[in-house]
This record gives C-alpha cells, sequence and structure tokens, in this order.
C-alpha cells in the first residue's frame, strides 16, 4: 500500500493564496505606552483598589510567634542506668510504684531517642500502638488494652507507628437530656425491678 502525502510546496502554495484573498485580518498596530499613561493606570488603579475598602481585623495578629515552649515541660521523662529520653505527655499510659523513681532526671544521664532506650529497656517498658483517632481521644482504647494495663507491672507507654504519642483523654459526647448537667457522663437506663414472690 502506497502512502499519499502532499509534497510541502503545495501546502506553501495553499497558505499564500489564503493570505493573499484576504481571509485572515492584518495585525493592528498600537503606538506605545508614554509615562504619563502608565502612571495614570496606576494611579487609577490604587484608587479602585478593594483592599482599601476592607476593615481592619481586630484581635491578635497571627503572623506573630506564639512564644516559644519549653520542651521539657512538654514531656516526660524516662531515666535508667545512665541513660534517659523524653516522650511527650500524656503518653504514659501506666507507671508502675516501683519504676516511679525513673522519672526523674538523674545528674550524669545520657539524653537519647526514643528507638535507642526502648531498645536497650524494652524488659521493662511495653508500649501499646494506638490509632490517631484514639489519641486525639474520639476512640476509647479497646478492651483488650485495658486487660492489658490492669494486669501488666511494666511502664507502659502509647506509640504511634512506634513513635510515643500523647493519648488525650475520651472526648465525651454532648448529652441533650436537660435534667443531665452538661459534660457529664451518660447514665445507663436502670434494669427494671422484678418483685420477689
Amino acid at each position: 500500500m502506497k502512502n499519499h502525502y502532499l509534497p510541502i510546496w503545495v501546502g506553501i502554495a495553499v497558505l499564500a493564496s489564503l493570505t493573499a484573498t484576504g481571509s485572515a485580518a492584518p495585525p493592528v498596530m498600537h503606538e506605545p505606552a508614554t509615562h504619563e499613561q502608565l502612571a495614570q493606570a496606576l494611579r487609577q488603579a490604587e484608587q479602585k483598589d478593594p483592599m482599601k475598602n476592607l476593615p481592619v481585623s481586630k484581635g491578635e495578629d497571627p503572623l506573630v510567634l506564639s512564644p516559644v515552649k519549653d520542651l521539657i515541660s512538654q514531656s516526660d521523662l524516662i531515666s535508667f542506668q545512665g541513660v534517659a529520653t523524653l516522650v511527650p505527655k500524656r503518653a504514659i499510659l501506666q507507671i508502675p510504684k516501683n519504676y516511679r523513681d525513673r522519672m526523674t532526671l538523674q545528674p550524669g544521664v545520657r539524653i537519647v531517642g526514643w528507638t535507642d532506650f526502648y531498645a536497650i529497656n524494652r524488659g521493662w517498658i511495653t508500649t501499646v500502638e494506638v490509632s490517631r483517632t484514639q489519641a486525639e481521644g474520639n476512640i476509647d482504647l479497646p478492651d483488650e488494652t485495658h486487660k492489658l494495663l490492669s494486669k501488666c507491672g511494666n511502664l507502659v507507654v502509647a506509640t504511634f507507628m512506634g513513635g510515643p504519642i500523647s493519648v488525650l483523654p475520651l472526648k465525651v459526647p454532648e448529652t441533650t437530656d436537660p435534667k443531665q448537667p452538661a459534660g457529664a457522663l451518660p447514665q445507663k437506663p436502670e434494669a427494671p425491678v422484678t418483685p420477689k414472690p
């Protein structure tokens, strides 16, 4: 099968004939803008600036940085045998009585990251992996975790993807019962009492 292509000179001839017949409009030439015209256009744009009509916002400037918070005040410290690490506040779910002395900064300790500290102290530290919604307090921890906490004698740290994370208290849903005070836990309905014969 032969390919039928038109030679390039045929295409050029067709374009030249279209241009010669006037089917394409000639380009319009304008004089360049003068300095005075540009300055006047700028003044008009500044006068029509919509930002000038907006009221001045009240309140704190969001661009001003909040005061720098101290890392130590936002963290709990775990220390043992000359090595210490920092975990976020509320990341420690359980501290047994015999480990309370390990929650203070001892003189001369070397501070390391969580993974290094946990690697050498996993004999007395248990981690519980939580989801982000559980850490935010939107969902309660599962019953298995509560059972583990009641039976475990180790220090228990909540983790998310292997790193320690704060676990906020469970958010209580708002009640619509007008007799119940705001923020109170919802009451379970009482079971009917059956009289004994």
